[in-house]
């Protein structure tokens, strides 16, 4: 799609010569291409590392000796009443509305009885990609984007057995229905970000070491703390934000609808606070109160 999103440029793709060639097609397109290899088993998700995609043999195989093969539309609205989502035609749209709309309030209710921001139970994207994967054990849970062994193993649970009755209610076919494999975690920056800040690295020195920008470094760690890594960055953060300024950020967080750092900017005020010092205090809260 030719978005140079901070992952994307912490692993240069935005330098490679097909970078944006599919911008031709929507965004959807190419989740329904995902989608497809993913159930043909020519791409698989590293279950450890956050939903990350990588290709399979059989896909390697593919690209060698490509064939055709048919990859089902999203329906635009008006094309199917409302509801009609059984015998498996749930699974030829990008989300399935009506799962998504039933985690959401799930996740609301769990939030409140352990007196926490939804989005620190799942975030939004991890509650859509349960809407097309429908993941029904724990196992699986732990393949969704954006959730780790320890948000799957500590918030997993209902979820997975609200999923498991809407499919079996309306008769849903999953594009879920894969090997799951125990992968060890094989990503280089995870680790060493990871092993860094056990070390009490400065956070600069990190980023300089992997030759990534800051706001980058942070978008790696805001994603290994959302798939449920505990990580500790007092000792940086006590550095560089001022304990009357840690309590109010964070104060802010444990009432906030929402986990943007742009509307705690405008919420906390420009002028007193930066955009770093806002991330820093989420990536803590997140830390502490999810994981």
């Amino acid at each position: 799609m030719g978005k140079a999103t901070g992952t994307v440029k912490s692993c240069k793709h935005h330098q490679l010569d097909i970078f944006g060639k599919g911008a031709d097609n929507d965004e959807k397109f190419w989740q329904n291409i995902v989608r497809a290899s993913l159930i043909e088993r020519l791409l698989e998700k590293d279950i450890e590392n956050y939903g990350t995609l990588k290709v399979t043999k059989k896909g390697k195989e593919f690209l060698d000796n490509p064939k055709s093969m048919k990859v089902s539309k999203d329906r635009k609205a008006g094309e199917a009443a409302d509801g009609d989502i059984r015998g498996g035609a749930a699974k030829t749209s990008a989300t399935d509305k009506m799962l998504f709309a039933l985690l959401k309030d799930l996740r609301k209710e769990i939030a409140k009885k352990n007196n926490l921001p939804p989005f620190v139970i799942f975030q939004d994207p991890s509650l859509e990609d349960m809407a097309i994967q429908y993941p029904i054990k724990i196992e699986e849970m732990k393949q969704i984007s954006g959730v780790g062994s320890g948000k799957a193993e500590r918030f997993g649970k209902p979820f997975v057995e609200l999923i498991k009755n809407y499919v079996e209610e309306h008769e849903i076919e999953r594009p879920m229905d894969m090997v799951v494999k125990s992968v060890v975690n094989k990503s280089g920056i995870k680790v060493y970000i990871i092993q860094n800040i056990d070390r009490k690295k400065p956070l600069e020195d990190i980023a300089y070491a992997k030759g990534l920008e800051f706001d980058e470094l942070l978008t790696e760690i805001e994603s290994i703390v959302a798939a449920g890594t505990k990580i500790d960055i007092r000792y940086y953060i006590n550095e560089v934000i001022d304990e009357d300024k840690q309590d109010e950020i964070f104060e802010y967080f444990k009432t906030a609808e929402t986990d943007s750092y742009k509307e705690a900017l405008d919420e906390l005020g420009e002028d007193d606070y930066t955009e770093e010092e806002i991330r820093l205090m989420r990536i803590k809260f997140m830390s502490e109160m999810g994981n």
